[in-house]
C-alpha cells in the first residue's frame, strides 16, 4: 500500500472504502496486460458495489485477454480533502495506481445529479477536464448508462458515449483502441473509427447551432459520422454474462446481496418513466437459467439475500415457479428472496406468502397519482379497486406496512389530483381496519412524493416543470389532508429536482455552467449532506444561462431536441402520439396485450417477446 494512503486511512470514515482486496476482485500480472481500463462509478463505494450493470462490465472486460479492468469510486469529502492536501492522485482500487497512467477511462452514469462528480474525479486524477485539452490516444474518457441519451450537458468532457448495453459493444470498444494503439493511430483518426461502431456517440463530430430564441437550431454531423447512433441490445440474456462470479465487498454497501437480473425492458409504457422506454423491447431470461445463476452467486458470495430485479418483476411470466424453486433452496440455506418492483393490479398474494416465510416486510407500491384521471394520464394502468383490493388482500395476509410512492407535478395535475392521494391513503386506513388480522400492531404507512422530472424519450419530454415553489404549495396542500398518526409523509427536496430537471433536458451550454460549479465546491450532489443550490445558482448566472429555459419550458413539437442524434428505438412520433393521449387521459395496453407499433421491436436482432 501507497505510505501516503496508509497515512490517510485512519483519519477518514469507512477506510475500508479506499483499499480494494476484496474477495472476487481480479488481479492481473502488469507484463501481462496490453491495455488498462480505469472503469469509475461517479459515487460513493456503497453506491457502486450495489449496481449490477458496474459488475457485468468489469468481469466482461476482465475476461478479455490482455485487458484489465480495475474499479474507481469517488471519495467522501472528508478522503478527498485528505487526498488533495497529500496530492495523492485518485487511483484505482486494485492495484492503487494513478487512473492518470490508465489508457482508457470510463464513467457509467446512471443520475444526473453525478455529473460533478465526474468531473471532480477527473480533477482530482490530474486529468484535464475537457476533451479538448487532453491530446494524444492515451487517457481517452468515456462513458455509458441510462443518462448517456442526452450527452450533451457532458459533450465538452467525453470523448465518446457508448448508448445502450454494453455486454458485445464494450469489447468491440477495447479491441479498436488496442489495434489503434499498437499502429499509434492519433486521437482523432480513433475517434472518427470508434464513432463507425454501432452505439458509439462522438461529441466533437458533431456541430450544435443555436437559433435566436436560444432553441437548438441545426445539428450537423461531420467527418462521416452517422446521422443517427441506435442504442445497442443483448437479444439472447440466457447467452448473455452474468457475474456469478464477482467481489465480495468488504463494508457495507446500500445493496449487500446478490442480484437476479429477470428481465430488461418493460411492457408497460409509463409516460413519465424514462428506463421504461430506454430498455425496450422486453427480454426475458429463462426460470432455468435464472435458477443456476443464482445458485452460483450464492454459492460464490456467501450473501444471505437474494433480490429478483427488473423494472417490474410482477410482470414476469415464469415467476412463481421460479420463485418456488428458490425458495426451497432458500429455506434451506436460510436465504432471504426478496421480491421488489410489485404492481398492485397483479399482486400475487398467495406468492408473497411464501416468500414471506423467510422474512416478513412491509409492502411496496408505486399509484404515483391520487385520482384515476391522472393515473390514466400518466398510463399507470392501475385503478383504486385494485390497489385496495390488493391492500385488503395483503391485509388479510397479517401485513401492516405499506410503502406508497407518488409524483408531484405531473402533467395535467390540478388539486383535485393532490387530494386524490390524501383521499387515497384514507382509503387505505378503512381497508386496514376492515380487514387486519393482527390489529394490535398497529396500521405503518410510509408516505413519499417526488417532483416529477420531464426526461428524454418519454411522452413527457416535451413538458414544462412546475416551479419549485409551486411543488412545495402542492406538498403542503397534501400534508394538510393527511389527518392519520399512521402515515409519515415524506418529501423530495424541490431544488434538487429543479436542477434535475435542467440537467436531464440540457445541452452543451451547460458545459461552462458543470466546470465552474465544480471548481466552486460542487461535487456528491445526491447526497444532503453536500448539495448547495446557492453553488449552481451563481454558476447559472455568472455562465450567463437560465435554467428555466431547460426546466420550466414547455418544447415545441418540430423543436430540434439536443438528444435528438441518438435513437433509442422508440419513434418520436409514438411518444407525440402518447403525449397527446395523456391530455385526453387515454391510456395504452400493455406490450403483451397488444402491440402499440413504438418501433422497439426493429431494433437490430430485438424482439418483443413474452417475459
Amino acid at each position: 500500500m501507497n505510505e501516503q494512503l496508509r497515512r490517510i486511512l485512519p483519519l477518514v470514515q469507512k477506510p475500508a472504502r479506499y483499499v480494494g482486496g476484496e474477495y472476487g476482485q481480479v488481479i492481473k500480472k502488469k507484463e501481462d496486460v496490453r491495455l488498462r481500463v480505469a472503469f469509475c462509478f461517479p459515487d460513493t463505494y456503497e453506491i457502486g458495489m450495489s449496481n449490477i450493470g458496474m459488475r457485468i462490465l468489469y468481469g466482461i472486460m476482465n475476461e478479455m485477454d490482455g485487458v484489465w479492468c480495475e474499479r474507481v469510486f469517488a471519495p467522501w469529502g472528508d478522503m478527498e480533502a485528505q487526498m488533495r492536501q497529500a496530492q495523492l492522485p485518485l487511483y484505482a482500487l486494485e492495484s492503487q495506481d494513478p487512473i492518470r497512467d490508465f489508457d482508457l477511462v470510463a464513467f457509467t452514469i446512471g443520475y444526473e445529479m453525478s455529473y460533478t462528480n465526474i468531473l471532480n474525479m477527473l480533477d482530482l486524477a490530474g486529468i484535464p477536464l475537457y476533451a479538448r485539452e487532453r491530446s494524444g490516444l492515451h487517457g481517452i474518457v468515456f462513458a455509458g448508462g441510462v443518462c448517456a441519451v442526452n450527452p450533451e450537458p457532458l459533450a465538452d468532457f467525453i470523448d465518446f458515449f457508448s448508448i445502450g448495453e454494453g455486454e458485445e459493444m464494450t469489447p468491440e470498444i477495447l479491441r479498436l483502441y488496442e489495434r489503434a494503439k499498437a499502429e499509434d493511430w492519433t486521437k482523432e483518426r480513433f475517434l472518427r473509427a470508434v464513432a463507425q461502431i454501432e452505439g458509439v456517440y462522438v461529441p466533437s463530430l458533431y456541430e450544435h447551432r443555436y437559433g435566436e430564441d436560444g432553441t437548438l437550431a441545426e445539428i450537423i454531423p461531420l467527418d462521416g459520422a452517422p446521422e443517427k447512433v441506435t442504442k445497442r441490445i443483448i437479444k439472447d440474456l440466457d447467452q448473455a454474462y452474468y457475474p456469478a462470479k464477482t467481489m465480495v465487498p468488504s463494508t457495507e454497501i446500500v445493496h449487500d446481496r446478490t442480484n437476479l437480473e429477470v428481465f430488461r425492458g418493460c411492457i408497460r409504457g409509463c409516460r413519465f418513466c424514462q428506463a421504461g422506454f430506454c430498455y425496450r423491447p422486453v427480454r426475458p431470461r429463462n426460470a432455468d437459467t435464472l435458477y443456476r445463476q443464482a445458485v452460483e452467486a450464492l454459492e460464490y458470495s456467501g450473501n444471505h439475500e437474494i433480490n429478483l430485479s427488473s423494472l417490474s418483476t410482477s410482470d414476469y411470466k415464469q415467476l412463481e415457479p421460479l420463485a418456488d424453486r428458490l425458495m426451497d433452496y432458500c429455506e434451506a440455506n436460510k436465504i432471504n428472496l426478496s421480491l421488489p418492483s410489485l404492481r398492485a393490479d397483479n399482486f400475487s398474494r398467495e406468492l408473497m406468502l411464501k416468500v414471506q416465510r423467510l422474512r416478513k416486510s412491509s409492502l411496496t407500491f408505486a399509484p404515483e397519482a391520487g385520482t384515476q384521471r391522472l393515473r390514466d394520464a400518466i398510463n399507470k394502468n392501475v385503478t383504486e379497486e385494485e390497489i385496495l383490493t390488493t391492500c385488503a388482500n395483503a391485509f388479510s395476509g397479517g401485513w401492516n406496512s405499506v410503502k406508497l410512492y407518488f409524483m408531484l407535478g405531473l402533467p395535467t395535475e390540478t388539486d383535485e389530483d393532490v387530494l386524490g392521494i390524501a383521499d387515497l391513503v384514507w382509503k387505505i386506513i378503512q381497508t386496514w381496519k376492515e380487514c387486519a388480522v393482527n390489529r394490535k400492531r398497529g396500521l405503518s404507512i410510509n408516505l413519499a412524493t417526488a417532483f416529477f422530472v420531464p426526461k428524454p424519450f418519454t411522452p413527457f419530454q416535451w413538458e414544462a416543470q412546475i416551479t419549485p415553489a409551486e411543488y412545495m404549495r402542492r406538498v403542503r396542500l397534501l400534508q394538510g389532508a393527511l389527518h392519520s398518526k399512521s402515515v409519515d409523509y415524506r418529501y423530495h427536496g424541490s431544488d434538487l429536482s429543479y436542477l434535475e430537471a435542467v440537467l436531464a433536458r440540457g445541452d452543451r451550454r451547460l458545459g461552462d455552467v458543470l466546470a465552474y460549479a465544480v471548481r466552486h465546491g460542487a461535487r456528491l450532489d445526491g447526497w444532503d449532506e453536500y448539495f448547495d443550490n446557492d453553488i449552481w445558482m451563481e454558476a447559472f448566472a455568472a455562465c450567463g444561462v437560465d435554467p428555466a429555459f431547460y426546466a420550466q419550458r414547455t418544447y415545441q413539437k418540430d423543436e430540434v431536441l439536443p438528444w435528438q442524434t441518438i435513437d433509442v428505438g422508440v419513434r418520436p412520433s409514438f411518444l407525440w402520439r402518447e403525449r397527446e393521449l395523456a391530455y385526453a387521459s387515454q391510456t395504452t395496453p400493455d406490450c403483451r396485450t397488444h402491440c402499440s407499433g413504438c418501433g422497439a421491436n426493429q431494433l437490430e436482432g430485438g424482439v418483443i417477446c413474452d417475459a
